[in-house]
């Protein structure tokens, strides 16, 4: 069922005038919101820690418009395979690209890394046909022939996809030769969802960050990029932020915490600043998850992946 709900999607979806489809998701994000089911309800818990001082009817509004995002990011992203690269241009504008041109063109490669937020897609997309095409992870889950449309989907928009499992590919080895040769690595690193996160602080409270992108930056070079997206009425806007430098000093574990820590920092601004599209329907404090047992080592090296449902793609960088 679940694999021919996302197939139905995009095969009729694209083919709906986009008012039309547009009108659908808004309603379908109101039927959501209104039901107030255990997402919507986690959604507003998490916005409550972005925007504390808001009061109810605020909030409700704010978890709205949060939902409409939400939604939105799925009718764009069954609609993307349709849209005409002038349309992508068009609606895709995104400041600091320099900084990526600038690492790119140095040969360091580059991490571009963002959280949850407007359209990693449609950004992706964006910086594909820009001429910048880049590698990115996904978990493999069942069942196995929505895994192969995510994936076919993606690659058609000129990502280049990893399987974190089964694929028979060295998912860290692969993306550091990539980085080494110069090229662009993408991936979404708000939500960790391994045993072995970084803890960092995040508007004020304790949660899990994936150590990958700061890892894979030390270990190879290249340049850490974190990114913010947004929507402004009809255009998806993003910011490249300034590369977040390796400490000159402290041992790797250091460095990854300190590097995961500034990345963390410049996304709560962009949050703060945009709650309504951050679509972090999931528990993500650490006060709202079961606790885990300490890793060993303190911290992975690999890149958190995303689910099939939830694409570790994305791009004005990441």
């Amino acid at each position: 069922m679940v694999y021919w709900a996302y197939a139905l999607g995009w095969a009729v979806l694209k083919h709906l005038p986009e008012p039309v489809a547009r009108w659908l998701f808004d309603r379908l994000a109101d039927y959501a919101w209104r039901r107030r089911g255990p997402r919507v309800l986690q959604l507003e818990a998490n916005l409550r820690r972005v925007r504390p001082g808001l009061h109810e009817a605020a909030l409700r509004r704010l978890s709205r418009a949060g939902m409409r995002s939400y939604l939105r990011y799925w009718m764009e992203s069954f609609r993307l395979p349709v849209w005409s690269r002038e349309r992508v241009l068009r609606d895709v504008q995104v400041d600091g690209l320099e900084r990526l041109r600038e690492a790119l063109e140095s040969g360091r490669g580059a991490v571009v890394a963002l959280p949850h937020m407007g359209n990693w897609d449609l950004a992706g997309t964006w910086i594909a046909q820009l001429g910048h095409p880049f590698t990115t992870v996904a978990e493999r889950l069942k069942p196995e022939r929505l895994f192969d449309r995510f994936v076919a989907f993606r690659e058609g928009q000129g990502m280049e996809v990893l399987a974190l499992t089964g694929g028979g590919v060295n998912v860290i080895g692969t993306l550091a030769r990539r980085l080494r040769e110069g090229k662009l690595v993408c991936l979404v690193g708000d939500r960790d969802l391994s045993e072995a996160g970084i803890e960092v602080s995040f508007f004020g409270e304790p949660t899990r960050m994936p150590a990958g992108p700061a890892a894979l930056c030390q270990r190879t070079g290249a340049a850490l990029l974190p990114a913010t997206l947004w929507y402004d009425g009809p255009v998806l806007r993003g910011t490249i932020h300034p590369e977040v430098p390796v400490p000159e000093e402290g041992d790797r574990k250091a460095r990854t915490l300190a590097m995961t820590q500034a990345m963390a920092d410049v996304w709560q601004r962009g949050i703060g600043e945009h709650p309504q599209d951050w679509h972090m329907l999931q528990k993500f404090w650490l006060a709202d998850l079961p606790a885990r047992e300490p890793a060993a080592g303190g911290g992975s090296a690999g890149a958190r992946p995303e689910s099939a449902a939830e694409p570790a793609a994305g791009a004005s960088g990441a």
